[in-house]
């Protein structure tokens, strides 16, 4: 898979690092924390990721792709996605 790093072009998918669900926040007190962390959903079709680019500028992205085919509709830098 070749993911498009706003900052570095399109590159492999090897030099980034997935997080995850780029949805969820946070919660703000603890007796929601249990299902951040360990209670994920798992929806097949278009979903955005947190990605990061270690093997080259080392900045967390935003990716949209479809979890089913691969195919990537968008990238921004998480950084001015949350803006």
């Amino acid at each position: 898979m070749r993911i498009p790093c706003p900052f570095c072009g399109e590159r492999d998918a090897q030099e980034f690092v997935y997080r995850g669900d780029a949805a969820p926040q946070r919660p703000t007190d603890d007796s929601d924390f249990h299902e951040y962390v360990y209670v994920r959903k798992n929806p097949a079709g278009q979903l955005s990721e947190h990605w990061y680019h270690a093997q080259g500028c080392r900045n967390w992205i935003i990716v949209t792709r479809d979890t089913q085919s691969h195919e990537i509709f968008d990238a921004v830098l998480a950084s001015e996605a949350r803006r």
